[in-house]
């Protein structure tokens, strides 16, 4: 009961995430809009994209009775990480922003209900895997892509998606780079956290076998 139960929950909040950037999708894209580009290079629609996808994964393989690939915990790490950041980078810069035509509840759940639920799902079921240092790095490539992405589209389209990696309201690319820094040591250490956790906590859930499947420090 306790693995249909996880199954469950897993696959709503995938659902209800891939439901939230969806109708805001169809909300300011296609009845305002909105430039669709512009739209997918958030990074908190990416990564709540990213983590539905996660969390669907992980359901499936749970119902399957399918222990999980170190890869599938390094990507469910990297989702995880990603999150927290989202909800902790909201909290701090973005809370107090205009945030256009985003939808109330649409805001609630992809910068405060998914982050804390992929942080409950990584410490009530940690990675079987036993995570070392080196997957830092793994979890590291996505943000740092996502920035590369981000200032080369913004100076040849001249939109951003947040202020602080706008040259003009950061205070020019200085700004931007005080931004980038500090941002970059909150994944790290997040990750980190992530990491300590992931190989110290014992998973609640079990795959159907003889015992529990637990990961030993």
């Amino acid at each position: 009961m306790k693995r249909l139960i996880f199954v469950g929950a897993r696959f709503f909040f995938a659902a209800l995430t891939f439901a939230a950037v969806g109708t805001q999708f169809v909300v300011g894209v296609v009845g305002k809009g909105f430039d669709a580009g512009h739209y997918f290079s958030y990074f908190t629609n990416l990564s709540n994209l990213f983590a539905a996808v996660v969390l669907s994964v992980s359901a499936y393989r749970v119902f399957a009775r399918r222990p999980p690939t170190e890869a599938d915990d390094v990507a469910r790490g990297s989702a995880v990480v990603a999150m927290a950041v989202v909800g902790l980078v909201f909290g701090v810069l973005l809370a107090d922003q205009d945030l256009g035509g985003l939808l109330p509840w649409v805001n609630t759940v992809t910068h405060i209900v998914m982050p804390l639920v992929m942080v409950a799902d990584w410490l009530v079921q940690p990675p079987l895997a036993r995570l070392r240092a080196v997957h830092v790095w793994w979890w590291l490539l996505y943000p740092m892509a996502y920035l590369a992405y981000s200032l080369i589209r913004g100076a040849i389209v001249a939109w951003y998606p947040y202020w602080f990696i706008n040259p003009a309201l950061a205070g020019g690319w200085g700004g931007v780079a005080v931004f980038a820094v500090a941002i970059s040591v909150g994944f790290v250490v997040v990750s980190l956290a992530m990491v300590w956790l992931g190989n110290r906590l014992p998973r609640r859930v079990d795959f159907g076998q003889a015992g529990p499947v637990s990961v030993v420090p």
